[in-house]
């Protein structure tokens, strides 16, 4: 449902392609590979409605999953699960109508406040956004997003510190360890946020969203034996769920196991193919095994299911920038700034396609922009950047 985070590989001159890694989710039993005999009506909607989503139907989805939820306004599961496609197809105001419908119904539904705050960051209402992945938590990985909305907001800062004296107050929940985990996570403190992970599992060994956080914290820090036991005791102890899958396909691609993460993205669209991620590592694995072109068109594909996938336009710039296409990477990353206004790795490969084109003062702009990220990795590179154009990186880091 959300923008999911993508693990970029930088190098001194060279932007890499990394696969594409899914915010966990609660365990929810997938109606793909139910037992024989299972009997749900709303398993079966919500099989039919993915059914069609697989096969390009989306239309077809909307509209025979809308029909099932009018008739049973009390199911939760199928109605997420409209407002999800609703709100893919860019159809905002609708998505937050059927959530809202959820809520009147069962106030403190956690999962779909997430979505909510979803809708409400991607119309750029902050406060809003803000109020509704709070009320998410804990059991939503809302984290993340709440500190990209804080960051905006300029008072992220505080919020750190507020998720930090309530881990250290309470270290017996492990809920609040792994906030302040997901925290160091967004802001690149990979070392740090792995410590909370650590400290969550200790409370909770079977915690999805610690299962899965610590993998990519392992990740980023190039541990993968480690992340690899992690997913795959995560995928044994919750068969069908779609985050742990798409992580450990993740994994395999990123260590060029190309043939087990391919089986693993089958998996994982088999199991929620309405998710855009799914196609931005198909993407991913055909740009490493040179297929460019078929890589675009996964990418398109992402961007087809969801307007909001900020990893699809990210890879788009990268295969258009480095096949001098520069008017299509133009396009895909200015749009992925739409998204994500604040996005490093956009804002610092979009300087790099303008100075390619000898596009001075619009290349020292966004290199700017991306020296002032988050993301260390990122400033350091525009910051080298920038020396070579002459500029001077702002004093804010």
């Amino acid at each position: 449902m959300k923008n999911l985070p993508v693990r970029l590989l930088f190098a001194a001159m060279a932007f890499f392609l990394a696969p594409c890694a899914a915010h966990a989710q609660t365990a929810v039993l997938n109606p793909v590979d139910l037992p024989t005999g299972f009997e749900s009506n709303s398993a079966q909607a919500m099989e039919q409605a993915r059914a069609r989503v697989a096969a390009g139907d989306f239309t077809g989805a909307v509209r025979e999953l809308s029909i099932y939820v009018a008739a049973h306004p009390k199911e939760r599961a199928p109605a997420r699960l409209l407002g999800d496609l609703y709100y893919r197809q860019g159809d905002l105001a609708t998505a937050e109508r059927v959530y809202r419908a959820i809520i009147l119904n069962v106030a403190d539904d956690r999962e779909t406040h997430n979505r909510l705050g979803a809708v409400y960051a991607t119309q750029n209402r902050i406060d809003d956004a803000i109020a509704e992945y709070t009320k998410s938590l804990p059991g939503t990985d809302s984290i993340a997003d709440l500190v990209a909305l804080h960051q905006r907001k300029g008072d992220l800062a505080a919020y750190r510190k507020s998720v930090e004296r309530d881990a250290e107050s309470m270290p017996s929940i492990s809920s609040l360890q792994g906030d302040l985990g997901a925290v160091y996570l967004a802001e690149h403190e990979y070392s740090r946020a792995l410590l909370y992970f650590l400290k969550e599992l200790d409370l909770s060994p079977n915690s999805i969203l610690g299962l899965n956080h610590a993998a990519i914290a392992y990740m980023d820090l190039g541990a993968y034996d480690k992340a690899f036991d992690l997913l795959n005791r995560c995928r044994a102890k919750y068969q069908y769920e779609y985050s742990c899958t798409l992580n450990l396909a993740a994994a395999d691609l990123e260590t060029r196991q190309f043939e087990k993460g391919k089986a693993l993205l089958d998996r994982a669209e088999q199991l929620e193919p309405e998710h855009p991620e799914i196609n931005v590592n198909y993407g991913y694995l055909a740009d490493a095994q040179g297929n460019w072109k078929q890589a675009v068109s996964y990418y398109v594909k992402a961007l087809q299911i969801s307007p909001y996938t900020r990893d699809a336009y990210l890879d788009l710039g990268v295969d258009y920038e480095q096949h001098h296409l520069y008017d299509l990477a133009e396009s895909a990353l200015l749009k992925g700034l739409s998204v994500v206004p604040t996005d490093g790795a956009l804002h610092y490969l979009l300087g790099r396609t303008y100075q390619d084109q000898k596009k001075h003062d619009l290349a020292v702009e966004q290199f700017q922009a991306a020296f002032r990220s988050n993301d260390p990795a990122v400033a350091t590179l525009a910051k080298v950047r920038i020396s070579q154009l002459g500029g001077s990186a702002p004093q804010l880091r």
